[in-house]
């Protein structure tokens, strides 16, 4: 035995068979997380078991006849997997690696496994309820140790270099259809209705209708209850009743994984385009309801910021009235006279520079945008 990612390692161990008739490869390490978390390290645990060691293995045993060379690969590498972007990449390197030696006239299958139910060995007994739970709403349902030994005899005896080898749960891809998430090559697994997408952008236009006519305190009411509902999928709770509004989320289980998970099915819900980072920058569900209506709905101008927008426009004529700005200008005073006494003020008519009128009345154009500054 040795570490399979130590080509000295190896290469000592091949020289110990010479009469090796077949390479299974395994071998695989979980350490998942977001893109912005991982690091080269984190990088390199996942990817020297896994494409380290494959690639060693075929440099190694290229000159021999081997009657088989099968590398465990995954459904990350095929599809995707939130959280698991080394994993997936890894997973990606040993689907080429077959290829590649197909290409060269060599023995190699790349099985892209589902998941396993190990009766909580081996890396899928590692996940918790929420993960398993995650991956049923994925559309991936267990696979059992019978299933898949029928499945790796067929990859075996199979003619392609890269095998799916996973159980699909109707319900979950259906959904995931209805909601628009289903990859394209699984489209042909479930019959999805056209009016699912219709039937989305009407929901979230009917969410943003409906806010428009409930008060603050009604909007968020609505919100925070959603929000709820959404929290209790994801960590697999089976009502939203015991989720605390108030309480973190990473005291109530919540890691970079279902942060994302929650933030996809958020963007989905609402229409938004939220951060990653959702659940860290809004860390309960009433500061996340509080974001959401906010930006669903947008509050109405200040009677000052809508004066300051209406004094900006009239710097803008001002400055395109380059050939006629005295006639302008004496229009401007005006209607600014005009205005100071309809609201109670008292125009001054000597234009004395000290007075607001006066000091427009004598002012160059880039004094008068700079008294609109300062005005305001």
């Amino acid at each position: 035995a040795c570490d399979v990612a130590d080509r000295r390692a190896l290469a000592a161990l091949l020289d110990e068979i010479p009469s090796l008739g077949g390479v299974v490869h395994t071998a695989g390490v979980l350490d998942d997380s977001v893109v912005e978390g991982l690091t080269p390290e984190r990088m390199d645990m996942v990817l020297a078991p896994k494409a380290d060691a494959a690639w060693h293995l075929h440099e190694l045993t290229r000159d021999r006849d081997l009657s088989v060379f099968v590398v465990f690969s995954s459904l990350a590498g095929v599809l995707g997997n939130a959280g698991q972007g080394n994993y997936a990449s890894a997973n990606a390197f040993l689907d080429a690696l077959a290829e590649h030696r197909r290409a060269l006239g060599l023995s190699a299958v790349s099985i892209a496994w589902g998941l396993w139910d190990t009766g909580g060995t081996g890396m899928g007994g590692t996940l918790e309820a929420a993960d398993v739970a995650r991956l049923a709403r994925a559309g991936i349902a267990p696979l059992t140790a019978d299933q898949g030994l029928r499945a790796f005899d067929r990859a075996v005896a199979g003619a392609e270099p890269l095998v799916v080898a996973a159980r699909w749960d109707a319900a979950g891809l259906r959904a995931r259809a209805e909601a628009g998430e289903l990859p394209s090559m699984l489209r042909g697994l479930v019959r999805t209705p056209r009016r699912a997408a219709a039937e989305r952008g009407d929901g979230v236009a009917g969410l943003v209708s409906r806010l428009a006519v409930l008060t603050k305190d009604e909007g968020l009411r609505l919100l925070t209850d959603r929000v709820r509902t959404h929290v209790a999928a994801v960590l697999a709770h089976g009502s939203a009743d015991h989720i605390e509004a108030d309480r973190a989320f990473n005291r109530l289980g919540f890691d970079s994984l279902t942060a994302v998970e929650l933030r996809n099915r958020l963007n989905a819900d609402t229409g938004l385009r939220l951060p990653a980072t959702l659940v860290f920058d809004h860390p309960t569900v009433n500061s996340l309801a509080e974001h959401l209506f906010r930006t669903l709905v947008p509050q109405a101008p200040s009677p000052e910021d809508t004066l300051r927008t209406a004094l900006e426009h009239v710097g803008s004529m001002l400055a395109g009235a380059k050939e006629d700005a005295d006639a302008v200008r004496s229009k401007l005073v005006a209607v600014l006279q005009s205005s100071l006494a309809r609201f109670g003020a008292e125009p001054d008519g000597s234009g004395r520079p000290d007075t607001v009128v006066g000091k427009i009345d004598s002012a160059s154009d880039e004094e008068i945008f700079a008294l609109i500054d300062n005005e305001l």
